[in-house]
């Protein structure tokens, strides 16, 4: 079920709920979790998705799942596409009893 309501970017949760609690820069959690600023930056302000080996790397470093992970973005994207775009509800289904 999509909801009305937007859902959070998991970067923003990130930035929310870890980053600036425990005052740890991008930078510095960059180093923790092996990829580049830029990576992190892009994520937590929103303009980059999680991958599944992000997700890993963010279930370790901040002790959660990689499917906690999948399914912030996985929920975003879909609430997304459902509600920024109109051509997909033109499609018409296919008869699969005739076939």
């Amino acid at each position: 079920m999509i909801t009305k309501r937007k859902p959070r970017h998991p970067g923003g949760l990130i930035k929310r709920q870890y980053l600036e609690p425990l005052n740890i820069t991008i930078t510095d959690f960059a180093d923790i979790i092996g990829v580049s600023r830029k990576t992190v930056s892009e994520i937590v302000n929103e303009r980059a998705s999680i991958t599944p080996d992000m997700a890993l790397r963010l279930s370790v470093a901040l002790q959660t799942t990689p499917e906690l992970w999948l399914n912030l973005q996985q929920k975003y994207d879909l609430w997304s596409a459902t509600n920024e775009s109109e051509s997909w509800k033109y499609i018409t289904p296919i008869n699969l009893r005739a076939c």
